[in-house]
């Protein structure tokens, strides 16, 4: 079951499959398309299946990785007929995600390598990183944890507004400042307090402005700088949230981000609003960076810690529901 543990029960699978109903939809509509009346597996439904998993946003790069994979097990047995197919396509958009290293996987409710665990959340304005950060809280203290909230996207008096209502709902602590105020600072206070309350996780928001990478880079360099003062080896994570519904637009906000600051862990939010659920895939591929977490609905229990088997696993579900009509 992975590493979700009690964690990923049948509620967690439910959300997960509502929430890709779109992508599987779209994504299964044409593998039955591509395998409707054929014995085996040619290069017809090969070609099929490459638009299929291009259609879902899984990327062409990615895609041919997958396709070349399928290609591979096919000239090892002439004969393989299509009912085995959907098994070596869900095996190999598995083996893609098992590509991208992770070794430190963690749960709401599991055990944390540091206290306070300090979370630095990176994301352009829109993708749904304040919504992020209040879920993560929200998921985090339902998991048992204390939390504290700290508001260092000052740029913006919006995004410390909308934090502070977060902090609220969920009720848990915040640390803000006015609007202006330096980053730094606030990520300072923030981790100060953090410490001397000894609460188990931190999570701090930060400015999503794309438009000067330098600036972007010096400013996180900065807050990364001020945190090490207080905790030598923080921040734990830097956790860039990418929004799955602008698919491949999610790739080129990654490209930047990454670019600008080491980023260490993903989330991808709004991937129930969109029938391109493959760019999971394509991002992982890419950048061999792991998804920790995704959103796949509104309320607050929608945001599951991420498992590439069940998640690869959802996406076939509706072909198999299909089948026991």
């Amino acid at each position: 079951m992975g590493f979700f543990g009690k964690l990923f029960g049948k509620k967690e699978k439910e959300s997960l499959e509502e929430g890709l109903q779109k992508t599987k939809e779209n994504f299964f509509s044409r593998v039955t398309k591509a395998i409707a009346g054929k014995s085996t597996v040619d290069a017809e439904i090969l070609d099929e299946l490459e638009e299929a998993l291009i259609t879902a946003d899984v990327g062409l790069d990615t895609t041919v990785k997958i396709i070349e994979r399928i290609e591979e097990r096919v000239a090892k047995d002439k004969y393989l007929n299509t009912a085995a197919l959907n098994v070596i396509l869900q095996e190999e958009m598995e083996g893609v995600l098992a590509d991208t290293p992770d070794d430190n996987n963690y749960g709401f409710d599991s055990e944390l390598k540091a206290k306070p665990f300090v979370i630095l959340v990176v994301g352009v304005n829109g993708v749904g990183k304040t919504t992020t950060i209040g879920k993560l809280a929200h998921n985090f203290k339902k998991g048992g944890k204390s939390v504290l909230l700290g508001a260092a996207d000052t740029f913006r008096a919006a995004a410390v507004d909308q934090l502070t209502i977060w902090s609220e709902r969920v009720g848990v602590p915040i640390v803000k400042k006015e609007m202006g105020s330096d980053p730094a600072s606030v990520a300072f206070d923030t981790v100060n307090s953090g410490v001397s309350k000894g609460v188990d996780v931190i999570l701090i928001d930060t400015a999503g402005r794309l438009h000067n990478k330098a600036h972007l880079m010096d400013e996180l360099s900065k807050i990364k700088r001020v945190i090490q003062k207080v905790i030598p080896d923080a921040p734990h994570e830097v956790m860039l949230v990418l929004d799955g519904s602008t698919g491949q637009n999610a790739l080129e906000q990654a490209k930047h981000f990454t670019a600008a600051t080491e980023v260490t862990a993903l989330t991808i939010t709004k991937l129930d609003g969109t029938a391109k659920g493959g760019v999971v895939l394509s991002i992982a591929n890419h950048f061999k960076i792991p998804v920790k977490f995704i959103g796949v609905g509104e309320k607050m229990e929608d945001l599951l810690v991420f498992d590439k088997h069940e998640f690869v696993d959802s996406l076939f579900s509706l072909n198999q529901s299909k089948k026991e009509v």
